[in-house]
């Protein structure tokens, strides 16, 4: 069963982000076997003395899991504007390496606006050359306000682009 590594960018436990990460995995649950990593806090802050040599064990593990995914999913909020920082430090890790090179790659960008975080988040997973589409990217505004206290899904239209990311990334991952 092929298997997808799920990134959940936000720094605040039991997230809508965390939330978005399950809906999908409940979504296409029966293809793929979800692995979830929830901390990006236990990454060291990048240092470029060690990105080859003598390498952090955690960022040694989390290169390890992006390679041996089939798929990545990233889902994130938009802080100030940009991407949390511990997304691009654990991104940063792997910028000298080619782990994100050709892995399909869902993105979904679920903030109050998101509209920038996203955006960069594109660039820099074009960066490090992941394979994703429009198809496959999904941006999330208000995202609050569409999902309940029980992690449902409330808003009719998020719930079919929410569909509609999923089938897709579904397809990117098993082309």
């Amino acid at each position: 069963m092929p298997k997808i590594l799920a990134i959940n960018g936000s720094a605040t436990p039991n997230s809508s982000n965390l939330t978005l990460i399950n809906k999908v995995r409940d979504l296409v649950g029966s293809e793929f076997e979800f692995h979830i990593y929830d901390d990006l806090a236990i990454l060291p802050h990048f240092n470029t003395e060690f990105t080859d040599n003598n390498m952090p064990n955690e960022v040694v593990k989390f290169r390890e899991a992006v390679i041996s995914a089939d798929g990545v999913l990233i889902c994130t909020p938009e802080y100030v504007f940009s991407i949390p920082s511990r997304l691009k430090n654990a991104i940063e890790w792997c910028v000298s390496t080619v782990v994100f090179s050709d892995k399909p790659t869902g993105i979904i960008t679920a903030s109050a606006s998101g509209m920038k975080g996203h955006e960069e988040l594109q660039l820099i997973m074009r960066t490090v050359q992941a394979d994703f589409n429009d198809e496959t990217t999904l941006l999330i505004q208000g995202i609050k306000g569409k999902i309940n206290g029980e992690g449902e899904v409330t808003h009719q239209a998020t719930r079919e682009s929410l569909d509609h990311f999923a089938q897709s990334f579904v397809q990117l991952v098993s082309k």
